[in-house]
């Protein structure tokens, strides 16, 4: 008979982090579901986190597990793989009750078992994975009496046989950041029962500030002998990077699957082991990613199940998840909508499982750089019968894209170029449905913000994509340096920094009142959109700035206050960038905003006029564009 596998490990804060703690142990004076009020506790603190697996539960005092980190998510399991039962497990110290809880789609509890403790317990509860086809999760709760209850060691086990057996290759991409990349290793070699199970870590270091050179690197490569695998090669970007890892690991064949990893991330061990496992026992072979949370607001959620809205073609969060998502202000069990089954059309490649027969049947990601690679390869797999599935209790810790400006720099290019080459791949709608015509909404709405650098980008995305598809791997190399050198063209791109540098606003520092919550302020809609826009566009097409707006900036502007119907009634601004560093220069400028007006007219009209041509050539290119001995010669130019 199978031997009953432990697949999710009850844990605890890595780096005894309070902020994080309610991602894995609640309080009692939480509120439960049923109960609207929401409470931060006082009661519970990191220093009842023992160790990494045990905690204390203070006397007379209750603390759920039924946390992001080690609530069972048992709907997924249900759904994708070939378990049918589940086993909590449960080593404790003192007298107290263990209590068992599930929860339905809707988010309602139902307590199914209560366990007594008396002095050293061992406790082993079977419980069926059967009833969960819309959502809901398994939980436990403690409860001490008299004196304070220790959970040792806890988990959930399975005796399904695995499908797909065999071990993990690890493969992060990095660009000049080797104190995360080393920051990694420092985890990976910290838990050795994850490090048992995988067969290489490839690191692909495509900088000039490298991994190797870090302090502390020698010990860790020492430590992790033969396992850690460093890779140098030029900087091909994030498709690149993660590109060469799977192609690496289909020359292993020890490893049935492949991790990859973002090298800015702070990863949380467990979940790599989490989604082994889940890979190993889905029906068939699966995509398995993880979920994002903010890297400095940890907990915080930003990304849960991703997919693609095919009529524009463009990513979004699924219908009726809610993120970002505070874990301090509303726990797993408040947040109904986390009990639903969230199926996702991709994941990101930050944390993203793949079984390499995906490869071999699909091919590597599009030389793409970066930007849509990862979401292309999901839909690509999916046209195979290959799905994905974002796997609650598996995360990392990422920069959140609201501390990036990447829709403004050079990867404006990036963003534009890959999602129209993907819609030419998959859409299935005519002239990619409504793509072009948000295509000439964007240009506008940059046009009007006065961001004339990355409507240049845009543009020329447009013309390299109506060239055809081998452009891609043909500039892969080059294509960067020469989107960063033409920002020197441009004022907007010139980040002001120190008093010095930075010019007083004639109308000095604008403020705006904050909408309630946590939302962003919301511009016109309808009608009143429509006239805005056309006032708009008549003043900066057909009127000068004020010369004096023009020698210095006409107003100042916290990012947040930047918004797309605030910034075009001025003739300049100058405007936080998102990470705070420093300042842009906006200015108004008539003949450019005429010139580049008309150019993205002509161009997204030549795109559609050839789209199913395009799509044709695109399509029938791809299986060389995504091909190994394609990729390998680009790895080697």
């Amino acid at each position: 008979m199978t031997e009953w596998t432990t697949i999710q490990n009850v844990v605890f804060p890595q780096d005894l982090d309070p902020d994080v703690l309610p991602l894995y142990a609640d309080p009692d004076d939480w509120s439960t579901i049923a109960d609207t009020t929401v409470r931060v506790s006082s009661e519970s603190h990191i220093d009842d986190m023992l160790s990494r697996t045990s905690a204390r539960v203070k006397p007379g005092r209750r603390v759920s597990y039924g946390t992001y980190f080690n609530a069972f998510p048992a709907s997924y399991w249900q759904h994708w793989t070939n378990v049918q039962t589940v086993r909590l497990t449960l080593k404790t110290s003192g007298a107290g009750t263990v209590l068992v809880f599930r929860s339905n789609a809707q988010g309602i509890s139902q307590r199914v078992e209560a366990r007594t403790l008396s002095g050293a317990s061992s406790i082993v509860i079977d419980l069926p994975v059967t009833s969960f086809g819309d959502g809901g999760w398994y939980w436990f709760d403690i409860v001490a009496n008299g004196g304070e209850v220790v959970l040792e060691q806890g988990g959930w086990s399975i005796q399904a046989p695995p499908v797909q057996d065999g071990k993990v290759s690890l493969g992060i991409t990095t660009y000049n950041k080797p104190e995360y990349c080393v920051a990694t290793l420092a985890a990976l070699a910290a838990s050795p029962g994850l490090l048992a199970e995988i067969d290489r870590i490839f690191v692909v270091d495509q900088g000039t500030r490298l991994v190797s050179d870090q302090p502390g690197f020698a010990a860790l490569a020492e430590t992790l002998g033969a396992q850690l695998q460093v890779i140098r090669q030029p900087n091909l970007g994030g498709s690149g990077g993660f590109a060469r890892s799977m192609a690496e690991t289909l020359d292993r064949p020890e490893s049935a699957f492949v991790l990859l990893l973002d090298d800015d991330v702070t990863v949380e061990p467990e979940s790599i082991l989490r989604s082994l496992h889940f890979g190993r026992h889905s029906r068939r072979p699966t995509i398995v990613g993880g979920h994002m949370f903010d890297l400095f607001d940890r907990p915080v959620m930003h990304a849960f199940a991703e997919i693609v809205d095919l009529e524009p073609f463009m990513w979004q969060p699924r219908v009726g998840e809610d993120v970002p998502h505070d874990f301090r202000t509303s726990n797993l069990r408040q947040t109904r909508w986390l009990h639903a089954r969230m199926d996702a059309d991709y994941t990101g490649c930050w944390f993203c499982l793949i079984p390499p027969e995906f490869i071999r049947t699909v091919g590597l990601p599009l030389p793409a750089f970066i930007k849509w690679d990862d979401a292309e390869f999901c839909l690509r797999a999916r046209e195979h019968g290959f799905p994905t599935v974002s796997l609650p209790g598996a995360a990392l810790w990422h920069m959140s894209w609201l501390d990036k400006d990447d829709t403004i720099d050079w990867q404006a290019y990036f963003h534009a170029r890959n999602r129209i080459v993907a819609a030419l791949l998959h859409s299935p709608h005519k002239r990619g449905g409504k793509l072009l015509r948000d295509s000439r909404r964007l240009d506008l709405k940059q046009l009007l913000g006065m961001q004339y650098y990355p409507t240049t980008l845009r543009h020329q995305a447009l013309r390299d994509v109506l060239s055809g598809p081998h452009h891609m791997h043909a500039t892969i190399h080059t294509q960067l340096g020469d989107l960063i050198r033409q920002a020197t063209d441009f004022r907007e791109k010139q980040i002001l920094r120190t008093d010095e540098e930075l010019p007083h606003a004639n109308r000095g520092k604008q403020h705006y009142p904050a909408p309630a919550g946590s939302r962003p302020a919301m511009g016109p809609r309808g009608l009143p959109l429509v006239l805005f826009t056309a006032r708009m566009v008549f003043r900066h097409v057909f009127t000068r700035p004020s010369p004096a707006n023009v020698e210095r900036p006409q107003v100042e502007l916290a990012k947040r206050d930047a918004t797309w119907f605030r910034v075009p009634g001025f003739d300049s601004a100058l405007v936080s960038t998102a990470d705070g560093s420093g300042k842009n220069w906006y200015t108004r400028d008539p003949r450019a905003f005429r010139h580049l007006l008309r150019e993205g007219i002509r161009l997204n009209r030549e795109l559609g006029r050839r789209w199913d041509t395009l799509a044709r050539q695109y399509r029938d290119a791809l299986p060389e564009l995504t091909s190994v001995e394609e990729w390998r010669k680009t790895f080697e130019r």
